[in-house]
């Protein structure tokens, strides 16, 4: 089989791109180290706003917001989103099947604005104390369609007859999902997952409608203060976002290929 060979212009081309998605983050990263106070300006290696940044309680109170809101919104949307993904792909043809799939993927299309300001007027109507909870609720409307879609393309591949073995061997349906199909779509699960963390935890507009006084977001917070002037701090939590997210996405895949190194393993010769 002869060697496709690569051009120049591909190489360019993938240099290029790599440079549009990546560069950005690598200048914040070494910038967060810059021992100067004007973010413009490189003045030496330093730790030194590291350490002002875990002296900024608004800010570590912020990021501590953010996490929780992100965790407890992005398991909650993986439970119904999967659940909403059986239900499309394994239920039979219901009355209101189409009228279901159309509001459940309906954020996917919704500008954040219409879904932040609809989901405020709801909180208002309910008379809720906006905090952690209704925002945790607003996150959870938004990522449910991701989870759906990503679990959903799962079973859509899925052989089902793994499924009706398991339920002609004895094992009744609720039996033979969590035996045979949970296990098999498990990396689906926990890649909705991931990604309804990530876009929670970047979620600027829907926060900024559904939180209340003293339960600011980290990227409603970096917003406030990028108005009057980047400060290094915010370098700083960046980089250690961006270092937290990438720690997960290692795990994940790690975690991912020995799953599947199980599989084949366990698999009948």
């Amino acid at each position: 089989m002869a060697r496709r060979r690569v051009s120049s212009f591909n190489i360019a081309s993938l240099a290029l791109g790599l440079a549009f998605l990546y560069l950005p983050i690598v200048i914040l990263v070494i910038y967060s180290f810059n021992a100067s106070r004007l973010v413009t300006v490189w003045g030496g290696w330093s730790l030194r706003w590291y350490a002002e940044l875990f002296n900024d309680d608004a800010m570590i109170e912020a990021a501590w917001m953010s996490l929780r809101v992100a965790g407890a919104s992005a398991t909650i949307a993986t439970v119904l989103g999967t659940l909403a993904a059986v239900a499309l792909s394994r239920g039979e043809r219901f009355r209101g099947r189409t009228l279901f799939s159309g509001m459940l993927y309906a954020p996917l299309v919704m500008p954040e604005v219409i879904t932040g300001l609809s989901l405020l007027l709801l909180f208002v109507a309910l008379n809720a104390e906006r905090g952690f909870w209704t925002v945790t609720i607003a996150h959870t409307t938004l990522t449910m369609c991701f989870v759906a879609v990503v679990v959903q393309s799962r079973l859509a591949s899925l052989d089902r007859s793994l499924e009706e073995a398991a339920m002609d061997l004895g094992c009744d349906p609720a039996r033979a999902f969590l035996a045979v199909t949970l296990p098999l779509i498990a990396p689906a699960i926990a890649a909705g997952w991931m990604l309804a963390f990530t876009i929670s935890l970047d979620d600027l507009v829907i926060a900024s409608f559904t939180t209340g006084p003293g339960s600011a977001t980290l990227p409603i917070r970096i917003y406030s203060e990028v108005r009057l002037g980047v400060k290094p701090e915010i370098n700083a939590i960046s980089t250690l976002i961006v270092g937290f997210i990438a720690v997960i996405i290692v795990v994940a895949s790690l975690a991912s290929k020995l799953s599947s190194a199980q599989g084949e393993n366990a698999a009948p010769l």
